[in-house]
């Protein structure tokens, strides 16, 4: 009697193990079938996630916009909410974005999902602290730099703003001039430095949490090619053209040697940066006049032109609008000239750093630039209304 029990209890057991097993197999395929992503999930989260994102965006557009141009501890705050914000969010997306991997998708939906997994330039880490942390930096560091300032007399005398201090740089020729405003504005960054550096430890740290070794493979992926493809392409057309650059390196250098002596400008390597007659040494155009290379007949002073074409800043924003019409392209919106900044107020600091504005993406199209009538700006204006035609 005991024996039987003991083998209907066994028997029982292993019934029901099997039961279980069975069950647990079936809960198995029902949850291997749920985690199973569909394309037209996909293309609902994407639905989903392109509307909050279109509206954190304006919210961080209209922020920034007022923080840039009325630069106060309160816009920099208010920005700095707004951005932080729009970071979370799109951190969580380009995380969630990943479960779609394994899908197949089409052409425009796979494109859509992998613009969102690289839709912030500095992805904000998942910890609040940290998000609210960077958001902040990223304020301060652009409202600093905005109301950075090189003061020749001390803080007692007059200072010079980066439009002042990149006009000096254009037009003087007096060497020792050139070396203060360059040590002088670059002065400005000193006190950056330490959120600068805690800048890019956060960015590396987002970037890591979304797959990417740091936010610079991050910024290497946005051309279609992986990060590592883009640096190989990048070595491959340096290389093809550093022989030119070299060749125009040591013109410039030896034309520079000539004006400024050999004591100031060395016979091999590189020319000094406060010589270039640009405040960031990004392009020589300004020095243009010291060489002695052959000017061809055709050859003009454009920045002579507009002067003596009584040129203000409307009307250079206006050339460039011409040109892109002239290509077929309609006319900037009527908001543009309403909304944009052409020229730097009186009363307040503002960031005078070229840049173009698509604040709603749709049709709130605007520059923002501190424009100076001279053929470098009508160049640099040419080239932000690349962007807002394009947007």
């Amino acid at each position: 009697m005991r024996l039987n029990m003991v083998c209907c209890l066994v028997l029982a057991s292993l019934l029901l193990a099997g039961d279980v097993k069975e069950q647990a197999a079936a809960a198995g395929k029902t949850t291997a079938k749920k985690m199973a992503p569909t394309a037209e999930e996909a293309k609902k989260f994407l639905e989903d996630a392109e509307n909050r994102y279109f509206d954190l965006t304006n919210k961080a557009q209209r922020a920034s916009w007022v923080q840039e141009n009325f630069i106060t501890d309160d816009t920099e705050e208010i920005a700095a909410d707004a951005n932080q914000e729009l970071t979370a969010f799109s951190a969580e997306m380009s995380k969630e974005a990943h479960d779609f991997d394994a899908v197949k998708l089409s052409p425009e939906v796979a494109r859509k999902m992998l613009l969102l997994k690289l839709s912030s330039e500095f992805v904000a880490p998942p910890d609040p602290k940290e998000q609210k942390e960077l958001a902040h930096i990223l304020a301060t560091l652009d409202g600093d730099y905005g109301k950075g300032k090189w003061c020749p007399g001390g803080e007692q005398g007059k200072c010079l703003d980066q439009t002042a201090v990149s006009r000096l740089m254009a037009t003087s020729r007096d060497a020792k001039e050139l070396k203060r405003a360059w040590v002088g504005w670059h002065a400005v960054g000193a006190p950056m430095r330490e959120r600068y550096m805690r800048m890019a430890e956060l960015g590396d740290k987002g970037a890591r949490e979304i797959g990417f070794d740091d936010a610079g493979a991050l910024w290497r992926a946005s051309y279609d090619m992986t990060p590592d493809e883009l640096a190989k392409e990048t070595d491959r057309l340096w290389e093809q053209l550093k022989p030119l650059y070299l060749s125009l390196h040591a013109y410039v250098r030896g034309q520079l040697r000539k004006k400024y002596g050999a004591a100031l400008v060395p016979e091999h390597g590189p020319i000094p940066a406060h010589l270039l007659g640009n405040i960031w040494s990004q392009e020589w155009n300004n020095v243009y006049d010291l060489m002695d290379s052959p000017k061809p007949q055709e050859s003009y002073d454009l920045t002579k032109i507009l002067q003596e074409r009584k040129t203000d800043a409307r009307g250079m924003v206006r050339y460039g609008e011409a040109f892109f019409k002239s290509l077929g392209f309609a006319p900037l919106p009527k908001t543009f000239w309403e909304r944009s900044l052409f020229t730097k107020p009186a009363d307040r600091d503002v960031v005078c750093h070229a840049s173009a504005w698509d604040v709603d993406s749709k049709d709130d199209l605007r520059v923002k630039m501190c424009i100076q009538i001279t053929e470098e700006d009508f160049g640099v204006i040419h080239h932000e209304l690349g962007h807002n035609f394009y947007q």
